[in-house]
C-alpha cells in the first residue's frame, strides 16, 4: 500500500521534475515589498537633530544670553581713567538685571538667528559624526575607541561651526543691543536681517566669518566634549552595567557630556564672543583685537587667566540642560519614528 505523501515534500510534475509545494497563505510568511528605512536615513537624521536642537535652544536660551553678557564684562577695565562698563557681577544678578531693566522677553533676544544657526550647525555636526562613526566601525553600532571618537567629534564640530558662523555672529550682535541702549549708545542693528545686511555692508561677504577662527576652535572643543563624551559614556554604561538603551542611560551620558563640553569650550567661547562683539572700522577690521591670539593675550594680561572662564557657571548650567534636552529629544524622536539608537 502506497504511503500517504508528506504534505511538505515537493510535488512531482508530469515531466518528472520536482517543484516545491505551495507555501501556506499565512500573513507571517507572505512576501512583502522591502520598504525604505527612512528613519535611519541621512535626511531624517538631519531633520531630527535640528528639531531636537531647536527644543533645547528655546528652553535654555536665557542662560546663553546671560553667559554672553558676563563674557563682555570687564572689557572696559583698561580704558582711560579706569572706567569700566561692567554693570553686573554674577549670573543671577545679570539675569535679573536684564529682566528688570529691559523686560523678561529680552532674555530671548537673538533667539531667531540662534535657531537659524542650528538648522546648519546641529544637522551637520550630528550627521557628519554619524557618517564618520559608521566608516570607522562598519555599521556604527559598536563603541568607538576614545581617540577615534575624539577625532570624529573635533572634525564634525569644526566643519559644522564654520558653516554656521554667520548666524552665530548675527546672534551675538543682537544679544548685546539691549545692553548698548542701557549705556546710552546708539543701536547698531535692529533685527537679524538688518544685522546681516550691516555686516555685509561693512566687511563684505567675508565679514560674515568675523571671529570664525575662535568660533571653530570653540566648536571643535565643545563637540570633543559633547559628542565624544556622550557616545563614549553611553556605550560604557550599556556595556559595563548591562543596561538597555533607555532614558536613564541618556540622562547620565548627556549630563557628563555637558560638563566636559563646558570645561573645554568656555575659554574659546570667551574669545569668540569678544571678537564678534568688538566694533569695526569702515573696512570691517576690529578696533580692539587683531585676532583670537591677540584677544587671548589681552584678556589674560589685563584681567587674569580666570577671565577665560567668565560665564563658566551659566555656560555649564546651560550646557548641562541643553545637552540633556537635546539628547533626550533626539533619542525619543528617533525611537518614535522607528530609528535605531544613536
Amino acid at each position: 500500500m502506497a504511503a500517504k505523501a508528506d504534505e511538505s515534500s515537493p510535488a512531482v510534475t508530469p515531466g518528472g521534475s520536482s517543484s516545491p509545494s505551495p507555501v501556506p497563505s499565512s500573513g507571517r510568511h507572505q512576501l512583502r515589498p522591502v520598504k525604505f528605512d527612512y528613519a535611519d536615513s541621512f535626511a531624517c537624521t538631519y531633520v531630527v537633530s535640528v528639531v531636537a536642537a531647536s527644543i533645547a535652544e528655546l528652553a535654555t536660551y536665557p542662560l546663553d544670553l546671560t553667559k554672553t553678557r558676563l563674557q563682555i564684562q570687564g572689557e572696559g577695565t583698561a580704558h582711560p581713567a579706569g572706567k569700566s562698563n561692567m554693570q553686573y557681577r554674577g549670573m543671577v544678578a545679570t539675569a535679573f538685571g536684564i529682566a528688570r531693566e529691559e523686560g523678561a522677553l529680552k532674555l530671548w533676544q537673538g533667539v531667531t538667528p540662534a535657531l537659524y544657526r542650528h538648522v546648519v550647525y546641529s544637522g551637520v555636526r550630528i550627521c557628519s559624526y554619524d557618517l564618520m562613526r559608521k566608516e570607522f566601525t562598519q555599521n556604527g553600532s559598536q563603541a568607538l575607541p576614545v581617540w577615534k571618537s575624539a577625532l570624529c567629534g573635533v572634525t564634525a564640530g569644526a566643519v559644522a561651526q564654520w558653516l554656521a558662523s554667520p548666524a552665530d555672529l548675527v546672534k551675538v550682535q543682537i544679544q548685546m543691543e539691549g545692553r548698548r541702549r542701557l549705556m546710552g549708545e546708539p543701536p547698531r542693528v535692529h533685527s537679524a536681517g538688518h544685522a546681516f545686511r550691516e555686516i555685509v555692508h561693512r566687511g563684505g561677504v567675508k565679514g560674515l566669518w568675523k571671529g570664525s577662527i575662535p568660533n571653530v576652535q570653540r566648536a571643535a572643543l565643545v563637540n570633543l566634549g559633547d559628542l565624544t563624551t556622550y557616545d563614549t559614556i553611553k556605550h560604557l554604561i550599556m556595556d559595563r552595567l548591562q543596561m538597555p538603551d533607555c532614558h536613564t542611560v541618556h540622562v547620565l551620558a548627556s549630563v557628563c557630556a555637558g560638563f566636559v563640553a563646558a570645561i573645554m569650550g568656555t575659554p574659546a567661547d570667551v574669545v569668540k564672543t569678544r571678537i564678534m562683539n568688538q566694533p569695526t572700522d569702515e573696512h570691517g577690521r576690529g578696533l580692539l583685537y587683531r585676532g583670537s591670539v591677540d584677544c587671548l593675550r589681552q584678556t589674560v594680561g589685563k584681567e587674569g587667566f580666570v577671565a577665560l572662564y567668565k560665564g563658566f557657571l551659566p555656560c555649564w548650567i546651560r550646557m548641562a540642560p541643553w545637552s540633556l534636552t537635546f539628547w533626550l529629544s533626539f533619542e525619543q524622536i528617533r525611537k518614535m519614528i522607528g530609528a535605531s539608537g544613536y
